[in-house]
Order: structure tokens, then sequence, then C-alpha cells
């Protein structure tokens, strides 16, 4: 459903902000190490997160990433997917047809529109603290 950078930019986001409850800084080899992603993937992508002030980059020699704490209850899953796919998992095909809609449908046109809906309702009212907390008390996990 979520592109691979997607789905990366999602755990890269929670583990930072995971750790940024913490007050720690995480650096760029450690968040890929942590996530299971390539170094120089996860680094394209943490640069479009924090071009979309989603996370904070701090450069120097005690430099990472971070998300201010206050910052974290109001980050939206929407606003991730947002900064890495744009809002094509809202309009695209459940059968990856280019041309699909209700004049034209697929043959999952109507049931997939249903599907897409309560996803994007998902994603604007999930927030990364909601998500962050389930991780801290050991509820959900990132990496197995």
């Amino acid at each position: 459903m979520f592109s691979k950078a997607c789905e990366y930019g999602i755990r890269a986001t929670l583990h930072i902000a995971l750790l940024s409850m913490d007050g720690v800084r995480v650096s760029l080899k450690d968040i890929a190490r942590d996530i299971d992603s390539p170094v120089a993937f996860t680094a394209k992508i943490l640069q479009q997160l924090a071009r979309n002030n989603i996370i904070d980059s701090v450069k120097g020699p005690v430099g990472g990433f971070e998300i201010q704490k206050d910052k974290i209850a109001s980050i939206k899953l929407s606003q991730i997917v947002f900064a890495i796919d744009g809002d094509s998992i809202y309009r695209g095909c459940g059968l990856g047809l280019k041309e699909c809609n209700a004049l034209e449908p697929c043959p999952l046109h109507e049931k997939f529109v249903l599907i897409r809906n309560d996803l994007k309702e998902m994603l604007e009212t999930t927030s990364l603290y909601e998500l962050t907390k389930g991780l801290d008390v050991g509820l959900t996990f990132l990496k197995r």
C-alpha cells in the first residue's frame, strides 16, 4: 500500500520520536541500522522529512535527527505519508490502472474507494505520539 520509501519514512520518524521523547538525538547510521534500511536511501528519506518540517536535522559533532517533544503529539501519519509519497495513495486505482474513476470504474473501484477513505481517516487522525507510546511501553515493535 505504501511505497518502500514511505514505509522507511514512517519507521524512521517513529524511531526518532521515541528517542526524542528521552531527549536523545540520533545519527543517520543509527537510524538506518535500527530500522533495517540502507544508509543512502535513509538519508534521502530523512532529507524529505526535514524539508517538510516533520523532523529536525542538527549539524555538527553532536548533530543528528530529532523531533521537538512538543511537536510529537501534533504530527499525524498523513503528514509523513504526504512528505514521502504525496497524495497518490488517496487517488490510485486498487488494480493499478492508469484511468479509474466513478464514470469508468475498475472491478474493485467501489470497494477500494471505501478502503481508501478509511485509510485517509486513519492517517489523518493517528498521531506520532499515539504510536510512539506503544513502542515506549513494549506493546508494539519496529524491528523483529
